[in-house]
């Protein structure tokens, strides 16, 4: 059996300490005792594609430019032929202006807007399954090894969610290291930064796992499958539309990842098992306790 290690040099990881995204506020315990506890930041970001504002998402704050890159390209309305040319962060109005080269039209889409079950503002248009035509994912290899190290890894990593609470994580990672960690109070929002920075930085995407501490909804399988990633893994649980797409394109859709524990409910092919589960250390009271939160 391989040796559970990790590497814990992410290139981007939360930053708990940051003050602009919690704020200090006191309450009352079930004693009726005063109490001083941190709350999450939430704000509006409006997202314009060239000069047409495109959609409005509640989020902490925290890298707008990936943010409203990633939301373009999962969304469909940045594709690979499409030249950026910049990305443009207003603070004072909260909006963050995406130009192209050449502008593109997207009323029809607007139209068709529909809001999903995702946390906060989670939104994605009428036709999204049209993207996944086409899509190929590579026949990468995960190993078990790599799962559990990365687990192991992320769940101890100091973070706005075991500082507030209140918020989700999604983290790119390369067999067992975690790359970048992003978080937001919607598990989509933290799925479209990764995948803003894997545009902006021209990351290639066939040898990388996703790992997020949300629900694998039909969303969240869609939006892997976009960026191209094999590999989906989560903590908490599935939708029944999210296993059936996840069948369909060939996605590894892994969760329910606790401790020694987990299900691998799509995609087993490319699963490696090469260590032994009894040899995982079983998950803390303070981690099955956040868990059950989310």
């Amino acid at each position: 059996m391989a040796k559970l290690t990790s590497s814990s040099a992410y290139l981007i990881a939360p930053d708990p300490n940051n003050s602009g995204l919690t704020r200090g506020l006191q309450g009352h315990d079930q004693n009726g005792d005063l109490q001083d506890i941190s709350v999450v930041e939430e704000r509006p970001l409006t997202i314009f594609l060239n000069r047409q504002e495109i959609v409005t998402a509640m989020t902490i704050g925290d890298h707008p430019e990936y943010l409203a890159l990633g939301f373009l390209r999962n969304q469909g309305m940045l594709t690979d032929t499409d030249e950026v040319t910049a990305v443009t962060f207003d603070e004072e109005l909260d909006t963050v202006v995406v130009r192209t080269a050449v502008e593109t039209s997207h009323e029809e889409k607007l139209q068709k807007k529909t809001r999903t079950s995702g946390c906060a503002v989670g939104t994605v248009f009428g036709d999204m399954m049209d993207g996944l035509e086409g899509v190929t994912l590579p026949s990468a290899e995960v190993r078990t090894s790599w799962l559990y190290a990365l687990a192991h890894e992320i769940n101890r990593t100091p973070s706005l969610y075991l500082e507030a609470g209140a918020i989700h994580g999604t983290v790119l990672c390369q067999q067992n290291r975690p790359l970048v960690y992003m978080e937001d109070v919607g598990r989509h929002n933290a799925v479209d930064k990764i995948a803003g920075w894997m545009l902006s930085q021209s990351v290639s995407a066939e040898d990388k796992i996703l790992y997020t501490t949300g629900r694998l909804t039909s969303e969240m399988v869609i939006k892997t499958a976009m960026m191209g990633i094999p590999v989906l893994v989560s903590r908490s649980g599935f939708t029944a539309w999210g296993v059936e797409i996840a069948r369909e394109i060939g996605l590894t859709l892994i969760g329910r990842m606790r401790g020694q524990r987990f299900m691998c409910l799509s995609g087993e092919e490319r699963l490696i098992r090469d260590f032994d589960p009894s040899a995982v250390q079983s998950e803390d009271k303070k981690h099955r306790r956040k868990s059950a939160d989310r």
